[in-house]
């Protein structure tokens, strides 16, 4: 059975990972799709990192790049001239500056390395898009002019979310964006925000960002059949660390 499972923003969860792994009964033949925010949040960034490395060197999968996977790559370069570290670490930053203070420079060197070879987005054969944020272009993600908002964008969800679903697709005011492709996969903004903790589809949109990072579980899903798997609530996982809340 091969199966196309996209995960959601792990944030230094790496238990959750190991959890979903099992409930899910994930193989070698499976193609998994991270969707980005692999650190700041929970104390295992740099486990979370050396797991994602090992394990692409198995099966096939897709890493994409989150806001937070750029901003500690910024920070590991010592790029931080516009970087104010204080919100990064309100934002957990803090737990992934103390986990990296205890590993060597050989290992932030491959983690560096890794960090920059995330991709921005990936698109199948089935017209499915995946992706951290989002995008603004209206033509599709092969002509966006600002890199940085595959990983920043909110637009995209908060247009999903203002749909009126009674408009037809054929009526002049439908978003375009969501027109372009059969679905799109995104993180970043967690739906715990409208009060929930599955994922969310909206138009073509789903939104598999399930709230890791704060109060929220982790998630797995099949893309064809719509299946999900979840992990514990993250601080029941690690009750004593607060994550990003």
């Amino acid at each position: 059975m091969n199966r196309t499972l996209v995960i959601g923003d792990i944030h230094g969860g790496l238990k959750a990972i190991h959890q979903l792994f099992e409930r899910a009964k994930v193989t070698q033949n499976d193609t998994l799709i991270f969707l980005g925010d692999y650190v700041d949040g929970w104390s295992q960034s740099v486990e979370v990192i050396d797991f994602l490395i090992k394990i692409s060197k198995q099966q096939k999968t897709i890493l994409l790049r989150g806001n937070h996977d750029q901003l500690v790559l910024d920070w590991l370069q010592g790029n931080t001239e516009n970087f104010d570290e204080s919100i990064w670490f309100k934002h957990g930053g803090e737990a992934t500056s103390k986990a990296y203070s205890l590993v060597s420079d050989k290992k932030k060197q491959q983690h560096i390395a890794f960090l920059k070879s995330l991709q921005d987005y990936y698109l199948d054969t089935n017209n499915r898009l995946f992706v951290h944020a989002g995008f603004s272009n209206m033509t599709g993600v092969k002509n966006e002019y600002f890199t940085e908002t595959f990983y920043w964008d909110r637009t995209l969800w908060e247009m999903a979310l203002s749909l009126d679903l009674n408009l037809p697709k054929t009526h002049p005011f439908y978003p375009k964006r969501l027109l372009l492709y059969h679905e799109v996969y995104i993180g970043h903004t967690p739906v715990t925000k409208i009060g929930q903790t599955i994922p969310v589809n909206i138009a073509c949109v789903w939104n598999i960002d399930t709230g890791a990072a704060f109060k929220g579980v982790l998630t797995i899903m099949d893309v064809d059949t719509k299946k999900y798997w979840q992990s514990d609530p993250l601080p029941e996982i690690y009750p004593t660390e607060k994550g990003r809340n």
